[in-house]
């Protein structure tokens, strides 16, 4: 099994907990405490990921999705979280039974020129990550404050810096903070749903039924497994189970497994279900009469008069709340991710001015913003098979995890998944070289 160095110790990310919350989890492992006393001090890394699962990417692509297909592609989003759930369940193992996060165990293992190719494409990840985070928040503030678009990302970025702040007060602050932005969305989805008609048989009879209608619809199916399964969280999820809890033997270790599978269902649900909730919204909002609406600004606008501003509103408060917490979680991410592939971090301003950067020449140059959204979201789509294969493989070696390797069915489980994920990709390609696709039109 993989052993910590001394170099590893001195870097450890984000994801130890107070001296109280430590004590609680010390008695939820000895079976002292039970329902959701024993789950609550256990629960945050999942939280904290599934944030990722819910950002502005998703609401641009589900839009999308849901004016120009309808119920169609709901199958894609379903796909999508099942492959998401059990690929950060790996990730929450890998950090648990190692001790280490997957960057730290890649740099350990792979060859150097891997190594910084891995690193490379990670952090053209994380770019555009943030552009889809950064901008969704700046978007939703411009449009609710009717502020320009450029002064929505200034107050974005301060709030971003805020909300970071909660880290130096240790880091479950920071996760029921996060926690409370998740509940945030989730209410308002709900919302949205009593308040457009929506044909439930319809969205069952398209859940079950895989089904891609024409060419347009690999790019937006591509933009929704981007916009769901991201590379960036299945690197943070390990790192922010590796130090979290220290079990003090296998039986500890086995407790903690489970209660973070239990934990990565609960969560991963909600944000799938939240992800379905956004198709759904659209759909029947758009689909009949105003298929065309392809944008975040142009559904808000679409919205109020048909629905009334207060439907309008919501989906603001719910865009806005996506954007300022995935942008605190990508920050993070792209931090540890920087730790365990290169051994050193640059300050947190720093990362943010970078990070930052593209969207700030996105608007300034004129694209569309909803546009860069969903094209990010497909960049994201295509950095998937690094992380995605390493954790296959890490995951998989009885010299790393020891008796906690996958099982022949999971890992093939997890091959499909992947496959599944590169599938889409091969079928984005072929359509943007221009090779005919049976099927597709």
């Amino acid at each position: 099994m993989h052993h910590r160095t001394r170099e590893d110790s001195l870097h450890d990310p984000p994801g130890g907990l107070s001296e109280r919350t430590a004590r609680k989890v010390r008695e939820a492992l000895e079976g002292r405490r039970r329902g959701a006393a024993l789950l609550l001090p256990l629960a945050g890394p999942a939280v904290i990921v599934s944030v990722a699962y819910m950002d502005p990417g998703n609401f641009a692509t589900n839009i999308q999705a849901g004016a120009r297909y309808g119920y169609t592609l709901l199958w894609v989003v379903l796909l999508a979280n099942l492959v998401a759930m059990l690929f950060q369940a790996l990730s929450a193992k890998l950090g648990i039974v190692t001790g280490c996060n997957l960057a730290e165990l890649c740099r350990a293992n792979l060859p150097a020129p891997l190594v910084w190719l891995m690193w490379v494409v990670s952090e053209i990840a994380a770019m555009a990550t943030d552009l889809a985070e950064f901008l969704g928040g700046a978007i939703g503030l411009a449009l609710l404050l009717h502020l320009p678009l450029l002064a929505g990302m200034g107050v974005t970025a301060l709030v971003t810096y805020a909300l970071l702040f909660f880290e130096r007060a240790g880091f479950r602050p920071l996760e029921l903070v996060i926690g409370a932005l998740v509940c945030l969305i989730g209410l308002c989805y709900l919302l949205e749903l009593f308040i457009t008609p929506v044909d439930w048989r319809g969205v069952l009879g398209h859940l079950a039924t895989p089904r891609l209608p024409d060419a347009q619809a690999v790019t937006i199916a591509v933009g929704i497994v981007g916009a769901t399964v991201m590379p960036h969280a299945l690197f943070l999820h390990s790192g922010l189970t590796q130090a979290r809890v220290q079990p003090r033997d296998d039986h500890e270790r086995k407790r903690l497994l489970r209660f973070s599978n239990i934990e990565v269902a609960i969560a991963l649900s909600f944000a799938g279900l939240i992800n379905m909730a956004m198709v759904i919204m659209a759909a029947a909002a758009f689909h009949l009469g105003h298929a065309d609406v392809a944008e975040i600004g142009t559904a808000w606008h679409t919205l109020a008069p048909l629905f009334g501003m207060a439907a309008a509103s919501i989906f603001l408060v719910s865009l806005i709340a996506s954007g300022l917490s995935s942008s605190v979680v990508g920050t993070l991410a792209g931090q540890m991710i920087m730790q365990g592939f290169v051994g050193f971090q640059i300050p947190l301003w720093l990362r943010r001015v970078v990070t930052m950067a593209p969207s700030f020449a996105v608007v300034g140059l004129g694209v569309n913003a909803t546009e860069a959204l969903v094209v990010s979201q497909v960049v994201l789509s295509f950095a998937l098979p690094f992380p995605m294969a390493a954790l296959v493989w890490f995951t998989s070696r009885r010299d790393v995890m020891g008796a906690y390797r996958s099982s022949a069915a999971l890992a093939w489980l997890a091959v499909l998944g992947a496959v599944a994920v590169l599938a889409l990709n091969a079928l984005l390609l072929l359509q943007t070289f221009g090779v005919s696709v049976p099927g597709l039109g």
